[in-house]
Order: C-alpha cells, then structure tokens, then sequence
C-alpha cells in the first residue's frame, strides 16, 4: 500500500512539474516582462506624482477659446517642454511634425534607401516575438529576475571593441578615452 501511495504522489509531483513548465491559458497575448523594476517602500513613487502649474487668471475671461474635450490646458503639466526650456532650447520645437530646414539633407540621406512607413509597428511587433521567445525560465517568470540584459546581449555592441576596429582603420576619434586607458580595461 506504501508503495502505491509512494508512486502516485511521485506521478501528481511529476505531473504538476510538467504543467508549470508551460503557460498559463491566456498568456500568449499578454507581453513578457523581461525587466522588473518595482518600487522599494510601501510609500508612493515620487517621480509618478508630477505637480501642476499654478492657476492663473486671465486679463480678459472672454478671450478664452473653446474647451476642447480631450484637449490640453495651460495648467497641464508638460515636463518634456519644461526641461527643454530649462537647458535653453526652444519648447515650441517639440511640437513641429514636419522636418526642420537644417535637419532636411540629414534626413534625405538617410532615407535614400527608401523608407517603410509602419516601421514602428513592424518593429514592435517584431520586438514582442523576440521577448516571447526569451521570457525566462520557470524559476526566473516566479521570483520576477531580470532577463532583460540577457535576453539583448547578442544586440548589444562592445563600445572597446569598436574602438579598436575604427582604430585601426584609421579614423581618429577625439572623444576617445586613450589607447593606454582602453587597453588598462
């Protein structure tokens, strides 16, 4: 009778083994997360809180436009265009959709080739199955370890290596640290 009993929990253990190793019905479309960045107190995360302009009110409240459902207010807080404003640039820029004259030869350049105009979602989509096929292991998904930096390292570029193949080309690089650095490394 021991041994019946023995076997059989040795069989559900092996069974459940088995079934942990796969997904969970639903989770093929849900993204993997290959970093896992989660908040170290029980507090609120300050850099999700960001704080309003003042309220001001105008010399003139008929001069008002339209609210506009779904649309910006001034006192809605625009942290890129205040950083940008903040280092000495230009916030309107932000908002410019077409190709600014300086930049028109880089990018026709850079377009010679032809371009694809739903390159986002082709690269996202491409993204999604890439991070679907190295989501973790079991171990990994349960105790949420971070399998980003090895899901991407064949991505990743050796910046010392390359230095030293554009070295040794030649090609003079003044931001460089110095070979003696390099080869300290």
């Amino acid at each position: 009778m021991g041994a019946k009993t023995g076997i059989r929990a040795l069989a559900i253990c092996a069974l459940v083994a088995v079934t942990a190793c796969g997904r969970l019905a639903g989770d093929e479309e849900k993204a993997p997360k290959l970093l896992n960045i989660k908040p170290q107190g029980r507090g609120p995360d300050e850099f999700t809180v960001l704080p309003t302009k003042p309220l001001q009110l105008p010399d003139d409240l008929a001069a008002l436009p339209e609210p506009t459902p779904g649309g910006t207010n001034i006192t809605d807080p625009t942290p890129e265009a205040d950083a940008v404003a903040a280092l000495g640039g230009n916030p309107a820029a932000l908002d410019r959709k077409a190709v600014p004259a300086g930049n028109g030869a880089l990018v026709s350049y850079a377009a010679r080739r032809g371009t694809s105009a739903d390159i986002r979602e082709v690269l996202a989509a491409e993204d999604l199955e890439y991070r679907r096929k190295h989501d973790g292991r079991l171990l990994e998904r349960w105790f949420n370890v971070n399998v980003y930096y090895r899901a991407y390292q064949p991505m990743s570029l050796d910046q010392y290596a390359e230095l030293e193949r554009w070295r040794a080309a030649g090609v003079r690089n003044v931001g460089a640290p110095p070979l003696e650095a390099v080869q300290g490394n």
